[in-house]
């Protein structure tokens, strides 16, 4: 391995986040990548994309450097180019949802409907048996963090805001001697909480 092939542990510098877009968008000019260790990219809990501490101040770049976002086998998260891969951090989830609606425009029918969700990258997701919404319980404070699977492992926190909505427009159901608040989309209930 050359000295120019080995993996870095220091962050790069802002101008290399250029190169980074740069690689996303261009086409493999070789057949291995290049492990650059951490890229300083540091995703918040409000879904704020930080590169060494600063806030990504273009949405653009966000946009961009998400759909080359993977989720690894280790749990973490990494930018992965044809050209390059490197670690970033993710304090909860890579992704928030900051909008939900029902999409009308198919049957009446309460199993029928298609519940939509809006990511703060303006990604569209259906809630369905591929994206299920999952309540988990914050073990310190005892709330409910609801999240919604994106596809490819990667979740997205839904806001406290579009939460307590979702409740509002929730039908309750009984299941297993419980009764359970939730939705319907996608062809299945969705779970949010017990009554």
């Amino acid at each position: 391995m050359t000295a120019s092939n080995a993996p870095s542990s220091t962050p790069p510098a802002p101008d290399q986040l250029e190169r980074i877009a740069a690689a996303a968008t261009g086409k493999p000019e070789q057949r291995k990548q290049i492990d650059m260790g951490h890229y300083g990219i540091r995703i918040a809990a409000d879904g704020t994309w930080y590169h060494q501490d600063a806030p990504f101040t273009r949405q653009s770049l966000v946009k961009l450097f998400a759909t080359v976002l993977h989720r690894d086998e280790d749990g973490g998260y990494s930018l992965r180019t044809p050209v390059e891969r490197g670690k970033i951090t993710v304090d909860d989830a890579p992704f928030t949802i900051v909008e939900a609606w029902y999409d009308d425009t198919g049957s009446p029918e309460m199993t029928s409907r298609r519940l939509m969700l809006r990511t703060n990258i303006d990604r569209i997701v259906t809630a369905d048996a591929e994206h299920r919404i999952r309540v988990a319980t914050d073990p310190e404070t005892g709330e409910p963090r609801p999240y919604i699977d994106t596809g490819d492992g990667l979740d997205a926190l839904i806001l406290r805001s579009v939460f307590y909505d979702l409740v509002d427009k929730a039908e309750s159901l009984e299941r297993d001697g419980k009764t359970v608040l939730g939705l319907w989309s996608g062809g299945m209930f969705h779970e949010l909480g017990t009554l």
